[in-house]
């Protein structure tokens, strides 16, 4: 395997994982940063830090130009009409939570919620709570045997009284991009709102937010080689206008008195409090350096990675995929090996991959397991990296088999 990553110094994160002998494939669950995120980070916090957009002085103003960059980068990074179509939130979960109860005045009893099988729980729990709240059915759309949401069944269930389609763009457990185009489609046909998780998505490749025609998007910073703590929302402009406020205190006013108060519109108006300001200016960072990247060498970068990481694994008896992944992560189980022993010596020797339900336990059940082993890639991964991971996948198997 002589696959090189030629972005992997950039990462002090990795080369020190690699100094203590670990090997970190472990991505979906949270990027590494570059240096560039580092410094972004430090250099704001050692020049004098500030509130952003209530006050008057230099530092604030300072503040404030930096945090507004980055909503511009974050809009041209997803081509969003306008800055003002990006929310920053915690992260993917919070957004999802905000979507929940700021469009909950919309749906009535009987109406339908349409989610897939193959749903994080960040993607799921919002809407089957919504759907307890307001007497409301869940329909779940089931999967293919490669794991893509079955489009012949979607057409039968998504219908007249669906009135909110969610679903995930790439999935964290199979690795498949799902077919957004034909259910978004589907949805616009009845009228329904619809939402794209892009927390692992949003990562492998630009996606141009208003070709693809949801409502609404979702991904994390810390995924996407940023920090933790911030989240990007993105609404079409029609469909943040109707969207209930959540969350309320700070900045999100335009007039209170004691006993009424009136709130801004989106961004502002669902950004109540003092943001994440650091992080939030950091995340403009990593987005700069992404697209300084050669966008065509990182994905056949990653493109081979991934056949390399497969062809190891089908190559290996009792070795089992979810799936069909096409990109990213790999999920498997072992015949008569539980995953968390199998965890268990693969980090023993220095190999850090995740094990468990992957914040998808339906989605598990389903598949008859209790849980899996994932292995997920980034483009600072390279060949080295699979070479010991498949070293200690055979020493491990040579134990427990």
């Amino acid at each position: 395997m002589s696959l090189t990553s030629p972005w992997r110094a950039d990462f002090p994160g990795i080369l020190a994982l690699e100094a203590e002998g670990q090997t970190y494939l472990d991505s979906a669950a949270t990027a590494q940063k570059p240096q560039t995120v580092l410094d972004a980070l430090l250099g704001y916090l050692a020049s004098g830090v500030a509130n952003v957009h209530r006050a008057q002085h230099l530092p604030g103003e300072r503040a404030t130009r930096a945090f507004e960059a980055t909503r511009s980068r974050a809009a041209q990074w997803l081509n969003a009409a306008s800055s003002e179509e990006i929310i920053f939130t915690r992260g993917s979960t919070e957004s999802l939570n905000l979507l929940a109860y700021g469009l909950e005045h919309l749906l009535q009893a009987g109406e339908q919620i349409v989610v897939s099988a193959l749903e994080h729980h960040a993607n799921l729990l919002p809407w089957q709570q919504l759907a307890k709240r307001r007497n409301l059915e869940l329909v779940v759309l089931q999967l293919d045997h490669t794991g893509s949401i079955d489009l012949q069944q979607a057409a039968r269930l998504i219908g007249p009284r669906t009135r909110l389609l969610a679903v995930s763009q790439l999935s964290n457990v199979l690795g498949r991009w799902q077919p957004l185009a034909e259910l978004l489609a589907l949805a616009r046909a009845q009228g329904a709102f619809s939402v794209v998780d892009g927390a692992q998505g949003a990562v492998h490749g630009r996606h141009d937010l208003q070709a693809l025609g949801c409502d609404f998007y979702v991904c994390s910073s810390h995924k996407l080689y940023g920090p933790d703590g911030v989240g990007l929302l993105y609404g079409r402009r029609e469909a943040l206008g109707k969207l209930q406020h959540w969350q309320f205190g700070g900045e999100m006013v335009l007039d209170a008195d004691y006993q009424s108060a009136r709130f801004r519109p989106a961004p502002l108006g669902f950004e109540a409090g003092t943001p994440a300001v650091s992080a939030v200016i950091a995340l403009g960072a990593a987005l700069d350096w992404l697209n300084g990247l050669d966008h065509t060498a990182v994905v056949h970068h990653e493109a081979a990675l991934h056949a390399e990481l497969l062809a190891g694994l089908q190559s290996r008896n009792g070795v089992r995929l979810l799936g069909e992944p096409q990109l990213a992560l790999a999920s498997f189980c072992v015949d008569g090996v539980h995953n968390a022993d199998l965890a268990h010596l693969l980090s023993e020797q220095g190999i850090a991959v995740r094990a468990g339900h992957h914040c998808a336990m339906p989605l598990m059940k389903s598949l008859g397991l209790s849980g899996a082993i994932r292995v997920s890639l980034a483009l600072y991964n390279d060949g080295e990296d699979l070479r010991r991971f498949f070293s200690a996948l055979d020493n491990a198997l040579e134990l427990l088999q």
